[in-house]
């Protein structure tokens, strides 16, 4: 009877740790999008070129000064305007090139923010915005966020995108970038590296940010500070 007792005691015990083990193994830190070419825990690829993809030459293994491990991914971008596009980007998708058009992705819930290492070939390439989701489609992602205009410098620097309280339930579409020729007016090269979904407990969600002042329209074709106003709407007027 007191074997019994023990048994029974130590079941009460082991098995509230056995079921935190297993939240732990279902409830990840972290989830990769893309660490190096062959790394086993790579989910996505870069598989959605688009705008002027004739502009973009990608080197998945790039040896020179990755952040981590062996490889970065280079991008050159040429800003010759080959679709007469004006622009470029490059979306990572699960399963490669899937624009919405067939099941795929992973359920990201947990997840709050997106981080990846990036630096510039010489320093000040310009990338235009970082996206994460926002592909539509029969099975579009169930969400959309967007960072940037990013100057990059000649050494590595980890971004972050704060995903707290976005709905992360199925994501094709889980990380991509555009740039433009007016940005880089003569091409750009630069390097990404340890893309991943992180889960930080600790941060709150993102606040509406002050906009600095002054606030340009527009400054230069170039320039940062630029706010996407079009020209257009032009009147004649008659004397």
């Amino acid at each position: 009877m007191k074997k019994l007792l023990v048994v029974l005691l130590a079941l009460i015990i082991v098995a509230p740790v056995v079921a935190m083990a297993q939240d732990k193994a279902v409830s990840p830190k972290e989830f990769v999008v893309f660490l190096d070419r062959s790394a086993k825990e790579n989910h996505y690829i870069p598989s959605g070129w688009m705008g002027d993809y004739g502009d973009i030459k990608m080197n998945d293994q790039a040896a020179d000064n990755p952040h981590s491990g062996s490889t970065s991914i280079q991008f050159v971008y040429s800003a010759k305007k080959s679709q007469t596009q004006g622009w470029a980007g490059v979306y990572w998708q699960n399963p490669a090139n899937n624009w919405g058009n067939k099941k795929g992705g992973f359920d990201l819930t947990g997840m709050t923010k997106l981080t990846f290492w990036a630096r510039g070939a010489k320093g000040g390439e310009v990338i235009q915005k970082i996206m994460i989701g926002g592909i539509k489609g029969t099975y579009p992602d169930s969400a959309a966020v967007e960072m940037g205009p990013i100057e990059l410098t000649d050494s590595w620097k980890q971004y972050a995108v704060n995903l707290v309280g976005k709905d992360l339930s199925y994501m094709n579409g889980a990380f991509g970038w555009t740039t433009t020729a007016d940005l880089n007016p003569e091409g750009a090269t630069f390097y990404i590296d340890d893309i991943k979904f992180e889960s930080d407990p600790t941060l709150k969600p993102e606040g509406k940010k002050q906009q600095a002042m002054p606030f340009y329209i527009y400054a230069d074709r170039s320039s940062l500070a630029n706010h996407l106003f079009l020209l257009a709407g032009w009147v004649i007027m008659e004397t």
